[in-house]
């Protein structure tokens, strides 16, 4: 792929992910916070909220990276910044045997990952 097919393939992607990863999260969190589904380990509630509410943002990032937005590259950095601060507090009430899953753990350091990305790959365009 040449440069200029390139670029529209990494943003149009960056959106995909960042939208579908959005409405996922709003489904997953939604479902937990209300009752509907049990993730099998104890849920740490700010961190449920925190995920749920930040799905909202994940999809509005996603339709501003679609819309080629000049603040799109500045919400993904701060999203991502975001979850890299909730990740570190969320380790640290780990090792301090506060009831935090090993799972969630986990699954905010795929978030932080995912959005390290997106925030990395809008820096190339």
């Amino acid at each position: 792929m040449d440069n200029k097919t390139l670029l529209p393939f990494i943003q149009t992607t960056a959106a995909i992910i960042a939208t579908a990863f959005g409405l996922i999260t709003i489904w997953v969190g939604g479902t937990t916070l209300f009752g509907f589904s049990d993730p099998g380990y104890v849920i740490f509630l700010p961190l449920l909220i925190y995920n749920t509410v930040m799905g909202f943002f994940y999809t509005a990032t996603g339709m501003l990276i679609w819309q080629q937005h000049p603040k799109a590259t500045k919400a993904s950095k701060f999203i991502f910044l975001l979850n890299i601060m909730v990740l570190i507090i969320i380790t640290l009430l780990y090792w301090t045997n506060f009831e935090v899953a090993f799972d969630s753990l986990k699954a905010m350091s795929i978030r932080t990952l995912i959005w390290g990305t997106i925030y990395i790959s809008l820096t190339k365009i």
